[in-house]
């Protein structure tokens, strides 16, 4: 038998799902990650995994084989390829900033910018400043942010604001960072070039971004007194001590930033700024080639610096926790996570689930604006019910990236919106990780810092905004189209 009357033949016994059959796997990952990872706390891997067993039976059952259920799952891998391979350089890129003083730097003189008069301001430019640097909302909220509420409390300000101000700042930094773990992850489920994905954000992250600050300004005006706490200034001073300044440690950055404006290829870029940084490293803070070699594969660890007399044992674990960080190493957990999603995608795919589960999904909506709405739906149901940001990325992207290049949509509209509504709602809803450590951290109720929370919760605001307008709505050419569609035909 031939191998095209054998594909036939195949074909032949291949069973369409049913809408129940369908929404099988979905159900049993939406049961398995809201009860086995919000309850029970258990890692999001084996559920993920124990998803795709029930994707694959499914597909078993309606005739499938077990060569196109790994064909299938291989070819998603393949071609997030090149995203796995920008997140894995991203972990170098953080180590070997770090190594070279370049973040530290950035932070020190971010931190100078505190005036108590506008603390709530002032914390939302300082956050997004060194969020922007790190790539970790977490990270700086539970550093800078904590040394902020410090200040709040020092100078009897509203702690709901400030702590709003803390988050809007972090998030609205991790999105448009090139080092952040859920920006990368976002345009690695898209398909979208990671430099074009963060300059299609400012679209609804820029306009949060400023209608935060006169929110900020025009509560925060009245506020007044208080003095910086002395756990700021011991970050500061020892930030000083540790490292040595000067405008070569910015080189780094300004690559990044040309690359990213002359629209050159990702990878290169990082690279060219990781080896840059690590020259820093070399000359400026007397780090040995040894370990500056190590920064970028298991990440910066401030005992490298004992070398040049600074004592590393007598660092707070603010500083440690701020500074110890990066290296290729630190993005396996998150690829683990990828790579057992883009499993239970491929499972999904190919047994034809995901076609009748977009067909189910979008079947009320017309046109741009009902597709933007029905992401952003798709996007917080799934975080709400899941808690996991990148899972509630990864599955909306793969389902409806395909649904917006038949409708001659750029799929950076898709990165975007899943991002406004899966990442940026994830810190203000109470039952989530991210809620639950940004109110441990900050010690203010997620449920209090919520509405001050303006570039988290407006966002999709302005996504729906342009939807309907069509404003900031990028279309693709004729070509691309038939260029992507060819490809999801093939």
């Amino acid at each position: 038998m031939s191998a095209k009357l054998l594909a036939k033949t195949r074909a032949k016994v291949h069973r369409q799902p049913s809408a129940l059959l369908a929404t099988l796997p979905i159900l049993t990952l939406i049961i398995l990650l809201g009860g086995g990872y919000i309850f029970a706390e258990l890692p999001v891997e084996p559920l993920l995994i124990a998803s795709s067993v029930v994707a694959g039976i499914l597909a078993c059952y309606l005739g499938y084989s077990w060569e196109e259920i790994m064909g299938s799952i291989a070819d998603k891998i393949a071609k997030t390829m090149p995203a796995i391979l920008i997140l894995i350089s991203v972990g170098m890129l953080i180590g070997t900033w770090m190594a070279g003083g370049t973040i530290p730097m950035l932070i020190f003189y971010g931190l100078h910018l505190i005036a108590p008069e506008y603390i709530a301001l002032v914390a939302l430019v300082v956050t997004a400043i060194v969020s922007l640097c790190t790539g970790t909302s977490w990270g700086c909220a539970g550093t800078v942010g904590v040394a902020f509420m410090g200040v709040a409390v020092g100078m009897d300000a509203n702690l709901a604001m400030v702590a709003g101000a803390v988050v809007s700042g972090a998030y609205f930094g991790d999105k448009l960072s090139p080092l952040s773990d859920t920006t990368n992850i976002a345009s690695m489920a898209t398909g979208v070039n990671l430099f074009t994905h963060i300059r299609h954000l400012l679209w609804t992250t820029l306009p949060s971004f400023l209608i935060a600050a006169l929110v900020y300004l025009f509560f925060g005006i009245g506020s007044h007194g208080g003095q910086v706490p002395e756990k700021l200034e011991t970050i500061l001073s020892t930030l000083d001590s540790a490292f040595s300044w000067n405008p070569f440690l910015l080189l780094p950055v300004l690559i990044v930033l040309v690359g990213s404006l002359f629209k050159k290829p990702t990878i290169p870029v990082i690279l060219v700024s990781s080896a840059v940084a690590m020259c820093n490293a070399l000359v400026f803070q007397g780090i040995s080639f040894k370990d500056t070699v190590i920064s970028s594969v298991n990440g910066f660890n401030v005992k490298m610096l004992a070398h040049k007399g600074f004592d590393p044992s007598t660092v707070i674990d603010d500083v440690t926790r701020l500074l110890n960080r990066g290296g290729m190493n630190s993005m396996m957990s998150i690829l683990l996570i990828c790579f057992c999603a883009i499993t239970f995608a491929g499972i999904v795919s190919v047994s034809g689930s995901l076609d009748v589960l977009i067909a189910m999904l979008l079947k009320p909506v017309k046109g741009t604006f009902g597709l933007i709405a029905a992401t952003i739906g798709a996007g917080l149901a799934m975080i709400g019910i899941t808690s996991n940001g990148q899972v509630s990325l990864l599955i909306p992207g793969e389902m409806l990236r395909n649904e917006y290049i038949t409708r001659g949509l750029d799929p950076k509209n898709l990165s975007r919106s899943i991002e406004d509504s899966a990442t940026l709602w994830e810190p203000i809803l109470p039952w989530t990780s991210a809620g639950a450590y940004m109110a441990g951290t900050l010690g203010v109720a997620t449920i209090s810092y919520m509405p001050w929370a303006v570039c988290n919760w407006i966002a999709i605001g302005f996504a729906l905004l342009w939807g309907a307008t069509g404003i900031g709505i990028a279309r693709l050419p004729s070509k691309a189209q038939i260029e992507e569609s060819s490809k999801i035909r093939s």
